[in-house]
């Protein structure tokens, strides 16, 4: 075909259109058509309007009614829809019902072709990491999807804590790798229900990262048997001061039926003087004998209830004992159950990696950082109780050496402190901050080789390098509108926070290929030196004209965009796509 046979067609997306170009070179288009999703088709296939509604969220857009409502509307681009090997696209009511009657089922599916597009560009970045002796960061968090506090259309949705406040909605489990290549991966994203607190999700969050990566680190057995055996002998403890409450009980409830016999005569002696003094007429005098007696049994009441609350005490502290034991025992075996899984994963692990986790203070329970030091992990968190703090501080003088950190804060550490209910010992540093007239204060907590205490800024500067997976909430709720939830059904709803940090890893995937395909001259975008967000919200709704010919394709942005005078060359890098 020659220049002059060139097929035009104008866009009001452009970067949709490249983006489009990148999904068919990696199979992504061509994975999802094949996805079997059970509904009719009239105009517009299931499978057409699944990736409208992926190329919509690519676009940035806050609703998903702005496919067909917006100022140039993506349903009436058929230069996006011939780039993503499309015919046209659907109305958003067609992509709403579409999407509405999705199963779990075929949601599951969708999500695992996304893996299998992942996988490719993961085990590289993975590969590269480990030909550099590098070791592996995740960072994991939560993030609240609220919804309208009086709404009742959003299934499974409860109240919960987000964004310093209680809100209804949802809660999105979040885990991030960091990259060489590409900054931040996002792993996983896990749809729970508003009201799931952090602590509670700290080995779903490894869990999760393990499974997408398909390696994980050298399980600590041993540390976990050493745990058992302390943990057996806090159970014989518990044993043995469950066999002394439950002698007092016994003794308890034998003093208390003696005390009942003892009222029940003294009542029948009170009761028979009673007769007698009616029956002889006689006056009841504070020195008589029936006033003795009377107070003899009121006595002995009063020691019946003093009984009565010994036995009521000592029966609770039993109980208490005996859920403690019961709770203990059903630790003891998930341990248990857990070395046996452990020393399996051991033997069919034969390239163990080197991987910390960085957390916030939510998932820093003692149980959850035994758990993960158990997993293998390095591990940095923040102290989930201020009591620690308070603690820390009371360790304080006037002559301690504060170390100064950033720039409003410094530290001070302790190696290897034992504290209490953690079975392992931890690094622990003191932090305070100056903010304005106040200071405030929090505790690090780090289990792992790094020899943190010797360089507490490195410390500091790692640990606040989570940073980079609270940029990547951000960036899913600012660019692609995560906290908008487009659809009511549950499935989808986790489609669209799947699809929410595809979307990022895609562009991230697309942006070398792009500037790969392009040639260095002066018209040339650099579409490496662009960001996510001006890609999304500037280039997705950047006009260009389309241009397929016998020597490849090609962007020419438009004379009123603000790529003026650029363009963005693919010499032959498939074959061109006819416009239907």
């Amino acid at each position: 075909m020659s220049k002059e046979e060139a097929q035009v067609q104008d866009t009001q997306h452009a970067f949709l259109v490249a983006w489009g170009w990148f999904g068919e070179h990696i199979g992504l288009i061509q994975a999802i058509e094949r996805v079997p999703l059970h509904q009719k088709r009239y105009t517009h296939s299931p499978q057409t309007k699944v990736l409208e509604f992926l190329v919509g969220i690519l676009a940035g857009l806050k609703h998903l009614q702005d496919i067909s409502q917006s100022a140039h509307p993506l349903d009436l681009d058929p230069a996006v829809a011939a780039a993503w090997g499309q015919p046209n696209w659907a109305d958003y009511s067609g992509v709403s019902r579409t999407l509405s009657e999705l199963s779990w089922e075929e949601v599951h599916s969708l999500v695992k072709v996304l893996d299998q597009i992942n996988q490719p560009f993961l085990q590289a970045e993975l590969a590269l990491l480990r030909s550099e002796g590098q070791r592996l960061h995740y960072d994991g968090d939560l993030t609240g999807i609220p919804v309208s506090n009086t709404s009742q259309t959003y299934p499974n949705a409860a109240f919960g804590h987000m964004d310093d406040e209680i809100r209804l909605g949802y809660q999105a489990g979040m885990v991030s790798l960091v990259s060489e290549s590409f900054g931040r991966l996002w792993l996983s994203a896990a749809h729970l229900p508003g009201d799931t607190v952090s602590c509670t999700q700290a080995e779903a969050l490894v869990l999760a990262a393990e499974a997408k990566i398909g390696l994980r680190p050298k399980r600590r057995t041993d540390l976990l048997t050493q745990h058992i055996q302390a943990f057996e002998k806090q159970i014989r403890a518990t044993q043995q001061r469950q066999l002394l409450q439950q002698a007092v009980v016994q003794k308890s409830q034998q003093d208390w039926e003696a005390v009942c016999q003892e009222v029940q005569e003294r009542q029948k002696a009170v009761t028979e003087l009673e007769h007698k003094y009616q029956d002889r007429q006689r006056t009841e005098r504070p020195t008589s004998q029936l006033a003795l007696a009377r107070q003899r049994l009121a006595a002995i009441d009063h020691r019946q209830c003093n009984r009565k609350k010994d036995c009521q005490m000592a029966q609770q502290r039993l109980d208490k004992t005996q859920a403690l034991l019961t709770q203990q025992q059903k630790e003891l075996g998930q341990m248990k159950d857990r070395l046996v899984r452990f020393e399996q994963e051991n033997a069919a692990n034969e390239q163990p990696v080197e991987a910390d986790f960085r957390l916030d203070a939510g998932f820093g329970t003692y149980d959850n950082i035994a758990l993960l030091i158990e997993m293998g992990y390095e591990i940095y968190t923040k102290a989930h109780n201020y009591r620690l703090v308070d603690s820390l501080k009371k360790h304080i003088t006037p002559e301690t050496s504060w170390e100064r950190v950033g720039a409003n804060a410094e530290m001070v550490a302790w190696q290897n402190l034992t504290l209490k209910h953690c079975p392992y010992p931890l690094d622990v540093g003191l932090e305070r901050f100056y903010t304005g007239k106040t200071t405030k204060h929090s505790a690090l907590l780090h289990f792992g080789a790094d020899p943190v205490t010797h360089n507490l800024p490195e410390w500091f500067k790692h640990y606040n390098g989570r940073q980079i997976i609270e940029a990547g909430i951000k960036e899913t709720k600012q660019v692609f509108y995560l906290h908008k939830i487009k659809v009511r059904s549950e499935p989808a709803i986790y489609l669209q926070e799947v699809f929410v940090i595809f979307a990022a890893n895609f562009i991230r995937y697309a942006t070398p290929w792009l500037a790969a395909q392009t040639q260095p001259t002066p018209q040339n975008l650099l579409v490496e030196k662009l960001g996510v967000k001006r890609q999304v919200q500037v280039g997705a709704h950047v006009s260009a004209q389309v241009i397929h010919d016998s020597e490849g394709k090609l962007l020419r942005f438009s004379e009123h965009s603000i790529f003026a005078g650029k363009v963005l060359k693919f010499p032959g890098c498939s074959s061109p796509i006819s416009f239907r």
